[in-house]
């Protein structure tokens, strides 16, 4: 008899962009072109001084174990980083490193959830956050982001957590959010501050894209007062640092949820390499003009896609406030055509075209609440998101291509109400 699985591991999916992904570079190997429009990943070169530190600290033997909680001085550039970007008041004591930000998902729940715990999640969310809760036995609680109000939180939503679970815990919040690209104005945030001051609630401030912000500046719930002790804040080196294979991330937090946070690391990951912590100081402390002018280029990248996507008959799409997504509702698309918004991401790859196709991502792949939606990552050259407008508005008209795929795939076939 062999021995079965655990509950949880037979019941947590795969992430959906990494499967997309998969399929994306078969049809490439079987000499299909691809437009790569489904990962979070940037098309840029990484920052030149973080190269060089890191190509330096490799040949200078930076590659044994260090301390779990990351190098003095990387923690120590991590934080002048955020005091100076978000008007933070931390030490070196108030960061630990981590192998990008996903992994604090996991110990933020390890350090603060218990079983049953109730967990309010913002939704669409990104789909680890799910697998997460559920390790602690904890419950996910959704509060549905909606278009008309700019994929913001919803303050009453968060009140009615608070005062109807039986035990309420913890909040996940993602502001500037994937997939939706909203982003939580200064009154979210302090509105969230003043429910939860002072009640046994921690937050979960996931802040990949801190630098994604197309109007105005990043505001984070750790410059809210009192918020520190209730917080933690994850960023990454993978988005506007164009670092993702380095594996690159910290948190911020109290010094005593710190502490806790480093006796927790060091049963999933020894440490994070040495050389990916000095190139990421290096970034943080040399390479912030690189970063701004990337910045910036995504930004165009996102107003080229959100214009050419609203010319398209049947397709709606919000300009977002942040990240280097667009989430356009193809709704319209979806029921004149009788296919789920995921099978119609996977026609777009396999379906519409011999020669050519689009990834993108169903918003499926981020809960229910993304039903309806596409997700588009803009880190692609414009020559490509130019050519995928254009194959996309195509696409979407060729009826007898959409019931060939459906006949194929029945799976994708939307159900009737």
């Amino acid at each position: 008899m062999k021995p079965t699985f655990s509950r949880f591991a037979s019941e947590t999916q795969p992430e959906t962009a990494f499967i997309v992904l998969a399929r994306a570079r078969e049809l490439q190997v079987s000499g299909k072109d691809v437009i790569e429009l489904e990962i979070g990943d940037s098309p840029f070169e990484m920052p030149p001084n973080a190269a060089e530190a890191g190509i330096r600290a490799i040949k200078e033997g930076q590659t044994h174990y260090g301390p779990a909680s990351g190098l003095k001085e990387f923690r120590e550039a991590a934080s002048t980083y955020v005091n100076e970007e978000h008007g933070l008041e931390t030490t070196a004591a108030n960061i630990i490193a981590g192998p990008g930000a996903k992994t604090f998902e996991q110990l933020f729940c390890e350090a603060f959830v218990n079983p049953d715990d109730g967990v309010l999640v913002f939704s669409p969310h990104f789909p680890t956050y799910g697998p997460n809760i559920a390790r602690r036995g904890a419950r996910m609680c959704l509060s549905a982001l909606e278009s008309t109000k700019a994929f913001r939180p919803s303050l009453d939503d968060v009140k009615h957590f608070l005062d109807n679970d039986p035990s309420p815990k913890a909040i996940f919040l993602n502001s500037p959010h994937n997939p939706t690209g909203g982003v939580a104005q200064p009154e979210d945030l302090a509105g969230i501050a003043g429910l939860i001051r002072g009640r046994d609630v921690a937050v979960f401030s996931d802040e990949p894209y801190d630098c994604m912000v197309w109007s105005g500046r990043h505001r984070t719930l750790l410059s809210e007062p009192g918020m520190l002790d209730q917080t933690v804040a994850a960023y990454t080196f993978s988005k506007s640092f164009s670092m993702s294979g380095w594996r690159l991330g910290f948190a911020v937090a109290s010094f005593q949820t710190v502490r806790l946070l480093d006796v927790l690391s060091i049963t999933s990951f020894s440490c994070v390499p040495p050389f990916s912590q000095l190139a990421g100081a290096a970034a943080l402390q040399s390479d912030l003009g690189y970063r701004d002018k990337r910045m910036a280029e995504f930004r165009q990248k996102v107003e080229l896609l959100v214009s050419g996507l609203n010319e398209i008959p049947g397709v709606s799409c919000l300009m977002p406030g942040g990240t280097f997504y667009v989430f356009p509702s193809v709704q319209t698309i979806c029921e004149t055509y009788h296919i789920t918004s995921h099978g119609l991401a996977l026609y777009l790859l396999e379906g519409a075209d011999d020669d050519l196709g689009v990834a993108c991502l169903g918003g499926e792949a981020f809960g229910q609440a993304g039903t309806g939606f596409l997700r588009l990552s803009c880190a692609e050259p414009d020559e490509r998101l130019r050519q995928s407008i254009a194959f996309i508005a195509d696409a979407f008209g060729r009826r007898n291509r959409i019931e060939a795929y459906l006949s194929a795939h029945p799976e994708y076939r939307l159900s009737e109400p």
